[in-house]
């Protein structure tokens, strides 16, 4: 049954330490060791792959003219610079987070999704791909034109789910949905609208793209005794001005 009431399980952001409330099934993964089948390009398509530290790269998108990758407001606070892991480059710079000013529950930090972006250096922005998601062994996906991010109201239970944060791709299934209420020692972060689901997470998970029917529309949020919960991605967007690229150069001229 869809859990449209608060939900009340312990929940974590994934950079913290999970708990385990027993099995979900209907989840299923491709860990690392299975072989992918498509290219790295250079510069690499980050969306849904590691992007700094424990966080993973969400989609691409425009703030105006600028190029960005969407990451998680828990993550990293702004203009903390990326550098590559072996420190050789530096792959952009975190701006804000979203957030609701007119935060309706006293005693949270209200937005409408766990979102924020990093800004890509010019450098390396994959010109020609910014309209693709990078699932790993679960393939390119790319966004097709006109595609419009997925908002809470567009995703139901049983929806099919994905995602590859830690290059470990999982599928599942949305198992409920209801807002994220809880008490501030716990979570002290107000979301109207979190989305549970049955695939397994764990720390480093934060940030990546959450496919829904294969259309991009989640932020990977929280935990909930070990399972996904997400955030919808097209309200994060709008609250934080972005349009999600929907074409290979996002209607840009690209560098060079």
């Amino acid at each position: 049954m869809e859990r449209q009431h608060a939900l009340r399980l312990a929940a974590f952001a994934l950079v913290s330490s999970l708990v385990t409330v027993g099995a979900i099934l209907g989840a299923r993964a491709l860990t690392a060791s299975a072989q992918r089948t498509t290219p790295v390009y250079d510069p690499p398509v980050l969306a849904g792959q590691q992007l700094y530290g424990g966080c993973a790269g969400g989609v691409y998108a425009r703030k105006g003219d600028v190029i960005v990758l969407t990451s998680t407001g828990h993550c990293s606070a702004e203009g903390v610079v990326v550098h590559d892991p072996d420190g050789t480059g530096v792959r952009g710079v975190f701006g804000p987070r979203a957030v609701d000013a007119s935060c309706p529950v006293p005693g949270h930090w209200c937005a409408a999704s766990d979102i924020n972006y990093l800004v890509v250096a010019r450098d390396r922005i994959p010109w020609g791909h910014l309209n693709v998601v990078d699932m790993g062994v679960g393939g390119y996906r790319e966004i097709a034109a006109g595609t419009k991010a997925l908002s809470c109201a567009d995703v139901a239970v049983g929806d099919g789910v994905e995602i590859d944060g830690r290059e470990v791709y999982r599928a599942g299934h949305v198992t409920g949905k209801g807002d994220n209420n809880q008490d501030p020692a716990l979570d002290g972060t107000y979301f109207p609208c979190m989305i549970l689901s049955d695939i397994q997470v764990a720390s480093g998970d934060s940030g990546g793209v959450v496919l829904v029917r294969g259309i991009p529309a989640g932020v990977t949020s929280r935990s909930f005794g070990g399972y996904l919960g997400f955030t919808p991605l097209a309200e994060g967007l709008a609250e934080l001005g972005l349009t999600m690229c929907d074409m290979p150069a996002c209607g840009l001229t690209p560098d060079g």
